[in-house]
C-alpha cells in the first residue's frame, strides 16, 4: 500500500512537471472540458434557481391556499369558450363556503375569502402608477396572506363594513409615489379613479412572480369600497375565492372538499360538470417539470459534446506526449519500472489536465453567475457544492476515459525497442 501511495505521488509530481513544460499546450488541451465544465455547472445552477426561485414564490401564492374561480392556471386552447360561457363567480359564495367549514369540524378547510381584482391607474399629484392590480376582498385576506407589511397595518373588520377609503399599497407603488421615503406614505392620500384613499399600510417587497407579474404593483381597497367606487354595471372586475386548508392536511383531499361544497352551492346534478376550477401550486409545479427538463436536457447535450470533442483533444496530445517520451518509458521500465506505474503516470498526467480545465471552468462560471445576478436580481443563482464536486469527479473522469488507451499503449512498450526509439 505504501508502494502504491509513492508511485502516486511521483505521477503526480511528473504530471504536473509535463503541464508546467507545456502550459500552452496544456491549456489548450483544456478548452473542451473548460467549456463543459461551465455548461454542466450553469445548467445545474440554472435548475438549482428555478427550484428555489419556484418555491419562494410558492410561497407567496401560499402553499396551503386553494383559489376557486372560473378559469384554470393552464392553456385552455380551443376550450376557451367554455370557460368563458361558465356562470358568474359570485362574492358571496365566500360567506356560504365559510358556513359550511365553521359547521364541519371534521374539514381540512380553515377559511374561505373573497377576492375581487381590476385593473386601473393610482395617483399622486403629478405622480402616478399604470396599470395597477387593485384587489377588493375583507380584513381576513391577512389571514391567507403570506407577504410582510413593511409600514403601517391591514385594514380592520369596521373598515370593511363602513366602506372607509383606505388602502394597503405594494412596494412599487409606495416608491413611485412617495420618492421621499416611505415612511411619510402612511396617512397620505392617493386616488384610483379620481376618489381620494388614505394610505394605511405598505407592503415589503416581494418580487416578481416567476419573472412576470409583480407582487409589488398592487393595492388592497376594502371589499364595499371596491363594489363602490371600482365595479361598474358592465364589469365588476374578476372574481375569485382564496381557501385556506390546515398546514397537515392534504392537497387532494382539500381540493375534493373544496369540489364537493362548491357543487352543493352552485346546485349542480350528480351528471353535470364542474362549472368552476380549484386552482393550487402543484399545477404550476406540474407545468414547470418540462421547462427543468429542457434546460437539462439542453445542458447534458452540449456538457457532452464538449466533453467528447475535450477528450479527443486529451487523448490526442496524451499519445503524442507517449511518442515523445518512448524513450523515458524504455529507460523506466529497464531500471525496474512496472507497467502499472507508466499506466498510473500517463492516466495521472490526462486527469490533471482535465482537472486543470475543471477548476478553469468552475471560476468563469463564478464570474458568469455574478454577471447573472446582476442582470437579474430576481433569479435566485446559487451554485451549491455538491455541483462543485459533481463538476470536478466529472473533470477526472473525462480524463481517466480520454487518457486510458494511450496510457495502456505506453504500459504495453516493450524496454529494448523504446530504449532504441530516436
Amino acid at each position: 500500500m505504501r508502494k502504491l501511495f509513492n508511485e502516486s505521488l511521483e505521477s503526480v509530481r511528473i504530471a504536473l512537471e509535463q503541464i508546467n513544460e507545456h502550459r500552452m499546450r496544456s491549456l489548450l488541451t483544456t478548452l473542451g472540458v473548460i467549456i463543459g465544465i461551465i455548461a454542466v455547472t450553469l445548467m445545474g445552477t440554472a435548475i438549482n434557481g428555478i427550484d428555489i426561485g419556484f418555491k419562494q414564490n410558492i410561497d407567496k401564492l401560499g402553499p396551503n391556499t386553494l383559489y376557486v374561480e372560473n378559469w384554470p392556471w393552464r392553456d385552455v386552447g380551443d376550450e376557451w369558450q367554455l370557460y368563458r360561457n361558465r356562470p358568474e363567480m359570485r362574492l358571496k359564495y365566500a360567506n356560504e363556503l365559510n358556513d359550511i367549514i365553521y359547521t364541519n369540524p371534521d374539514t381540512n378547510l380553515r377559511l374561505a375569502v373573497p377576492v375581487v381584482v381590476k385593473n386601473d391607474n393610482v395617483t399622486r399629484g403629478d405622480r402616478s402608477a399604470g396599470w395597477v392590480r387593485i384587489e377588493g376582498t375583507n380584513s381576513e385576506f391577512a389571514l391567507t396572506d403570506n407577504a410582510d407589511l413593511l409600514h403601517g397595518r391591514f385594514m380592520t373588520a369596521v373598515e370593511i363594513m363602513s366602506g372607509s377609503n383606505v388602502v394597503v399599497i405594494g412596494y412599487d407603488i409606495a416608491e413611485a409615489l412617495f420618492p421621499g421615503g416611505l415612511e411619510q406614505a402612511i396617512g397620505e392620500t392617493i386616488k384610483i379613479r379620481r376618489v381620494n384613499y388614505t394610505v394605511i399600510g405598505i407592503y415589503a417587497r416581494q418580487g416578481r412572480f416567476l419573472g412576470g407579474f409583480s407582487f409589488d404593483q398592487k393595492v388592497i381597497i376594502p371589499m364595499t369600497t371596491f363594489r363602490k367606487h371600482i365595479s361598474n354595471r358592465w364589469w365588476g372586475g374578476y372574481v375569485f375565492i382564496r381557501i385556506e386548508k390546515h398546514p397537515d392536511s392534504s392537497v387532494d383531499e382539500s381540493r375534493d372538499e373544496i369540489v364537493g361544497m362548491m357543487r352543493r352551492i352552485r346546485q349542480l346534478d350528480p351528471i353535470e360538470k364542474n362549472n368552476f376550477e380549484v386552482n393550487q401550486t402543484d399545477i404550476l409545479e406540474k407545468q414547470f417539470e418540462p421547462v427543468k427538463r429542457g434546460i437539462a436536457f439542453a445542458g447534458l447535450f452540449v456538457t457532452g459534446l464538449a466533453l467528447f470533442v475535450g477528450a479527443i483533444g486529451i487523448m490526442n496530445i496524451t499519445f503524442v506526449s507517449v511518442r515523445e517520451r518512448t524513450k523515458e518509458i524504455g529507460t523506466r521500465r529497464a531500471i525496474g519500472a512496472r507497467r502499472r506505474s507508466i499506466l498510473m503516470q500517463f492516466l495521472t498526467e490526462a486527469s490533471m489536465i482535465c482537472l486543470l480545465g475543471g477548476f478553469i471552468g468552475l471560476a468563469l462560471t463564478y464570474g458568469l453567475q455574478k454577471l447573472i445576478s446582476s442582470a437579474l436580481p430576481d433569479f435566485p443563482v446559487v451554485m451549491s457544492p455538491d455541483l462543485i464536486i459533481i463538476a470536478l469527479v466529472i473533470s477526472i473522469l473525462t480524463g481517466v476515459i480520454s487518457g486510458f488507451a494511450p496510457a495502456l499503449q505506453a504500459s504495453k512498450l516493450d524496454p529494448a525497442e523504446a530504449l532504441r526509439h530516436e
